[in-house]
């Protein structure tokens, strides 16, 4: 008699269950930090390589052995490092990223980060290495760093199309916050007022004026970046004036090509040649759909806020502070009075303003307008509809709002406090740049 056990087909309810998963009550949530760095030599202010004498790889290497840290591997590559629920992994050009375990308040995760930190600095410092908190490499473009030895970014790099992937993959470090939701209507509800603030979080954190040792006529590089890459993928995941749901989001992502499948720990590069949709429905070169292939073929769509088991909000530049993005988001998306309050804000804009700002943000940040206003003028309501929430959570988690508020109150972001100076006191000269962001 033959032992077998014959596969069913993946369905949709089984990818629907993966989202559903998330389902906490209001007591349960948390906030989540992915932090992203840019690390550059302390002497020549170039990205550091891989795996030079004190690169990446021997930096990984003496802190995972002084901190007691387990190898994240990739065919025999170290490629980050994890201790219980806290990852260090890098980024396709060596950007350092902390992905801190979720916790109850911003300050568990200051916590965490300026713990981790410390540890970090005297190998770093020993390495002649600076983490830079900012948007793109200042000097080193990506025609001169590496792509790490990743498979799937080897892949990644080759099938990403749009003239400034390279420089998304290679250059960039931003700000990644994540947060829950009580069940479908209350993640979906989420899900859209995050993609309307998209924007605006750009303009305000808007950290990335200067790349190549030059100045490049926009504020956030990075946003540009990601304006020119792969449009199958990235943008908005929906449109803001109509109702959604996990099942179109599912349709949505679905739709999209596939670039690799992972069998057998190995890729198989699919080049885009089918959707995940064709793909579940056919099969490919003889490999069945699996919860597991959605799972890595989900992570390969890059919106600007992506749907998952919580909900990232992916769109900020690295900046000096980063509790400032996570506050703003946890003030709206926790407080009741607060959701009402930014949907009353936005409800005068349609989903074809927010896409132009999406446009414009890139280069102009808060002076953009959007109708009859600038985006300054919305940041400010965006502002105190976050502080007014967060003082009534009585955590003293306001308190992270201050740093962001002296520039928003002025129309300004970081951006435009480092344009000044690079064409003012400190006459273009990239050593006086970098010293300002390690002093930030």
């Amino acid at each position: 008699m033959i032992n077998a056990q014959v596969k069913e087909k993946l369905e949709k309810e089984d990818i629907l269950k993966l989202y559903k998963r998330g389902f906490k009550s209001e007591e349960d949530f948390t906030v989540g930090m992915e932090y992203e760095r840019l690390p550059i030599s302390s002497s020549s202010y170039k990205a550091v390589d891989y795996s030079a004498g004190n690169g990446i790889c021997n930096f990984l290497r003496q802190f995972a052995k002084e901190e007691n840290w387990d190898y994240i591997t990739d065919d025999y590559n170290i490629i980050g490092l994890k201790q219980e629920h806290d990852t260090i992994t890098l980024e396709p050009g060596c950007q350092i990223e902390l992905s801190i375990k979720p916790e109850k308040t911003i300050f568990d995760i200051e916590k965490k980060v300026n713990s981790l930190n410390k540890k970090m600095n005297d190998i770093l410092d020993k390495s002649n290495i600076t983490l830079l908190e900012y948007g793109v490499s200042p000097l080193s473009t990506y025609k001169n760093i590496e792509i790490i030895p990743k498979q799937r970014y080897k892949i990644m790099a080759k099938y990403l199309w749009g003239i400034l992937s390279d420089v998304m993959m290679r250059e960039t470090a931003g700000i990644q916050g994540c947060f829950d939701f009580e069940d479908e209507e209350d993640a979906i509800r989420k899900f859209k007022i995050a993609n309307k603030l998209s924007p605006f979080m750009t303009a305000m954190f808007a950290n990335s004026p200067i790349r190549g040792g030059a100045e490049t006529g926009y504020k956030t590089f990075r946003g540009l970046s990601w304006l020119n890459t792969d449009n199958e993928r990235c943008g908005f995941a929906c449109n803001l004036d109509e109702d959604f749901s996990f099942e179109e989001y599912i349709d949505k992502v679905m739709k999209s090509p596939i670039i690799f499948l992972n069998k057998e720990n190995k890729p198989i590069e699919v080049d885009g040649r089918i959707n995940f949709e064709d793909y579940m429905k056919n099969g490919f070169e003889g490999f069945e759909a699996t919860v597991d292939d959605y799972k890595l073929h989900a992570n390969l769509y890059f919106p600007d806020v992506r749907m998952r088991n919580f909900i990232e909000i992916r769109n900020q530049d690295c900046v000096s502070m980063p509790y400032a993005v996570l506050a703003i988001y946890k003030g709206i998306l926790y407080g009741k009075q607060a959701m009402y309050d930014i949907e009353e804000l936005f409800e005068t804009f349609n989903n074809r303003d927010f896409c132009e700002l999406r446009y414009n943000i890139p280069k102009n940040a808060l002076q953009c307008r959007i109708k009859d206003y600038t985006a300054a003028d919305i940041a400010k309501e965006i502002l105190y509809i976050a502080e007014k929430s967060l003082i009534e959570m009585n955590t003293g988690e306001e308190k992270f709002l201050d740093p962001i508020k002296e520039l928003t109150l002025k129309g300004l972001c970081p951006a435009d406090i480092i344009i000044r100076n690079w064409n003012g006191l400190w006459n273009r000269d990239i050593k006086k740049l970098i010293k300002y962001l390690k002093n930030s």
